[in-house]
């Protein structure tokens, strides 16, 4: 075989883009150089400090106290999978609020480990009331209940509190999805009673893809040790991550410390910012872009009262050619942004403002750049 001719291949040198789509967000400088710090074993002393150090960071941001907090080696959809193979066996009933484009993998994935799933759907932009969930459990009684707070496919905040407490009554475990709403509005995981609850490094958190949070309270962790038969993923199986990043120091995976030291740092801003702080700069940047559309006449698809600050959904106007808008904001601007998901395909663009992206900077460019491209 003839050698390649390394000027084909040339050193990586991507372009430093304007993060401003459904993730990843782009990512602070310090994160950036402590991926650039030595790696290390995956059971160095060293690095196990790190991980212990990780696991106490991330109750911080999740605002709970429960014992079992790690992130999984994967993106969040592998935090989602884990979620759902650890609490999902065969035969039992499941049921997932769909009101988007990311319930619907909830839904798919309980399926495929034998969960009998039943979904409620609402159209995608709106929420769903406690009513709906409490009407669906006295139907047909279900001993998974399944919702995302943060739906990245619509930009709709999904209210919890009373949802839980349904699901409590019922005797149900709530799984929340909290991939974009982690470090960006309160999730509040003990307060609010989540007894699972998982999200990403790469959105509000501001580190790069790669790590998983996740998060599971008592009574997650009971149906965990009282499954009939082992979860059928071995990889995501909780409960041996849970003896490599406890006490046992049990080996289970060669983990990334790289994506770690990452986590970590990002970790670190989190708490330096406070996370009160952290939610009321992405409130206020969301506000500054939300009056910058208004001006353009450009229409957020999610009513204010229900939009979320780190994602907001935007209708195409009409007669505009939206992947034409999308590519001359990145050729010209070297901002990106998305396009619709599911059923929004062609009807929205995604604009994030999540971590180290939701700056008034990164705001008044797209918007000056919008003006011009749609002027």
């Amino acid at each position: 075989m003839i050698s390649p001719d390394l000027s084909d291949y040339p050193e990586i040198n991507p372009p430093a883009r304007v993060l401003l789509g459904p993730g990843p967000s782009m990512v602070h400088p310090r994160v950036l150089r402590a991926m650039a710090a030595p790696v290390l074993g995956h059971l160095d002393p060293a690095f196990l400090s790190i991980m212990d150090r990780i696991q106490q960071l991330l109750r911080y941001v999740f605002q709970t106290e429960n014992s079992l907090t790690l992130p999984v080696s994967g993106t969040g959809s592998a935090a989602m999978e884990t979620a759902v193979a650890n609490m999902v066996e065969p035969g039992d009933p499941v049921l997932v609020c769909v009101n988007g484009y990311f319930g619907g993998r909830i839904a798919e994935m309980s399926r495929r480990y034998g969960g009998d799933v039943q979904t409620i759907d609402r159209p995608w932009g709106e929420v769903f009331g406690a009513e709906e969930v409490r009407d669906a459990l006295a139907r047909r009684p279900a001993r998974i209940v399944a919702i995302v707070h943060a739906e990245t496919s619509t930009g709709a905040l999904q209210p919890l509190d009373e949802i839980a407490q349904v699901v409590r009554e019922r005797g149900g475990i709530l799984i929340v999805d909290a991939v974009t709403s982690l470090g960006g509005v309160p999730v509040r995981v003990d307060d609010v009673g989540i007894d699972v609850c998982y999200s990403g490094s790469q959105k509000c958190l501001g580190c790069p893809p790669g790590a998983g949070p996740i998060t599971l309270g008592s009574r997650a962790i009971d149906k965990l040790e009282q499954r009939k038969s082992p979860g059928t993923n071995w990889y995501l199986d909780l409960t041996l991550l849970a003896k490599y990043w406890g006490h046992e120091r049990a080996y289970h995976h060669t983990a990334s410390s790289s994506l770690n030291y990452a986590l970590y740092e990002g970790l670190r801003l989190v708490v330096e910012e406070g996370l009160e702080n952290r939610w009321a700069r992405h409130c206020s940047n969301a506000e500054l872009l939300w009056r910058g559309l208004a001006k353009l006449d450009l229409v957020p698809h999610v009513p204010e009262a229900r939009r979320l600050p780190m994602l907001t959904t935007v209708r195409i106007p009409e007669g505009v050619d939206e992947v034409r808008i999308r590519q001359e904001l990145l050729r010209r601007y070297n901002i990106e942004i998305a396009g619709g998901l599911g059923e929004l395909q062609g009807k929205v663009w995604r604009i994030g403002l999540m971590g180290y992206s939701s700056r008034p900077e990164n705001v008044l460019l797209l918007l000056a750049a919008l003006e011009q491209l749609l002027g």
